[in-house]
Parts: C-alpha cells; structure tokens; sequence
C-alpha cells in the first residue's frame, strides 16, 4: 500500500489567540480550519511559532513532503536558522505552498530573492479569482473563476520574479487585479503562491479554495528523482590525450 503524502501546515496562530473575531471565524486556527480541507487521503501535521523551533526540527522537516505556510503579523519572530532549514529542504525537493500574507515571510522573500511587496487595501470587497491556466493540475475541477463575497485586496505591482507559471490572476471591486496563484521551482522543490485568505473572512471553508490546496499539495509533492550530482566529475568516455589528438 502507498504512503500517503506527508503535509505539515504551518501557521503564526496568533491571530486566533488575540483577536476576537478572528477566533470566531476559526476557533481552532486557521492551521486547523486549512488541515481539514484537505482530506482523509494525506497525512497531516500541524506547526506554530511559539512551539519550540517553531515547530520545524530537522527530523519534523525531513519526515514532511509538502510544507503549507500562513503568516501575517510576525514574519520577523520567526528564526533565521529556520527559515535556512526549510529553505535547504525545498531546494533538496520539499514542496511549499504559501497563502495570503505569507508572500512577506522570511522564506518566500528568500526563494524569490526580491522584496515581494503589492498594494493592500481592507474594504470588504468581492474578489473573484479567474483560472488563467486551466489545463493546469492546480485547477482541476475549479470552473472559469472562484468568486469571493468578501476578502483583502492585494493589487499590482507585485514584486516578484515571473512565474513559471500564473493559473489564477484575481479581479477585485475596487478595480485592482493580481497575480494569485503563481508557481516557481526552486532546486528540486516546487512552489505555489496562492494569494486568497486573510484572517477576518471565512476563505478556508469554501470548497474551491480547499480543492485548490489540495491541488497545489499534490501538485508540490517531491517526485522521487534522485538529487542531481554536483562537482569535480570523472569523464564517462575515455579521453584522448592531447598528443594522440
């Protein structure tokens, strides 16, 4: 019988603990709220910052295939030598999905090697979330757009590289678009950014949503191919001399 894929869920959860209507709207945590999307066929984990090494130890890193990151208020509390552990595992193959404000934290500005910085706005506004790429995996089974009631506006300029690939680019009531769901590889890891759930709305309950992370974490799983060889190298022809040349 196959292994099923191994997903840790990372989130600050702080929010929860302080914020009364952020407790509402996720009484166990967004990380909980996330986890329970995803279905009965993963192995699920969970993290928070103010468990010891943030909840992110070698060996809980090693035995995790897919990482999914939700920060927002204390990108800075988290530690450098982390954000240098998890880095190292998504170059060695570990995939990463970062949500929301997780485009400010520590490790995807250090994968993106650029600020990651956009306009934001909270006004309530509807969002609709259009499929720019929908033969991609990351879309299956999602129609033309995902459209939210209410949610944060991110808007363009979005300072970061160019993905590999866009599949979603988000309209906002207010006029603003962005780029929302975008993939990168980094080393062996895969990576998607995917930009819908700020902490006030009830974002990770709707279907759509979670069937897009489910998506992504399969998506982002390590293919099993063996890490590329690097360094001083022993010719695999023999090589002619140059006098016999």
């Amino acid at each position: 019988m196959k292994d099923k894929l191994r997903v840790l869920i990372w989130n600050e959860f702080r929010h929860e603990k302080n914020n009364e209507k952020v407790k509402a709207v996720y009484p166990d945590g967004i990380h909980r709220a996330i986890g329970e999307g995803l279905g009965d066929d993963l192995a699920i984990g969970y993290a928070t910052l103010d468990e010891e090494e943030h909840g992110l130890s070698e060996r809980r890193l090693a035995d995790t295939d897919v990482l999914v990151w939700w920060g927002h208020k204390a990108h800075r509390e988290v530690s450098d030598e982390i954000v240098e552990r998890v880095h190292k595992r998504v170059l060695a193959g570990m995939g990463l999905i970062v949500l929301h404000s997780g485009h400010f934290s520590k490790i995807f500005k250090k994968l993106m090697g650029t600020t990651c910085n956009l306009k934001w706005r909270e006004a309530d506004e509807k969002e609709r979330l259009w499929v720019v790429s929908p033969g991609h995996p990351i879309a299956e089974g999602i129609g033309e757009y995902i459209e939210l009631a209410q949610e944060e506006m991110y808007g363009e300029s979005f300072e970061i590289p160019a993905p590999d690939e866009l599949v979603f680019v988000s309209w906002f009531e207010g006029g603003e678009v962005f780029r929302s769901g975008c993939t990168y590889t980094r080393g062996q890891g895969k990576i998607f950014y995917f930009r819908p759930g700020h902490e006030t709305y009830p974002t990770y309950y709707n279907e759509e949503i979670r069937k897009v992370i489910r998506n992504a974490v399969h998506w982002a799983a390590p293919t099993g191919r063996p890490a590329p060889l690097f360094g001083n190298r022993k010719p695999l022809e023999p090589l002619k001399s140059r006098q016999e040349a």
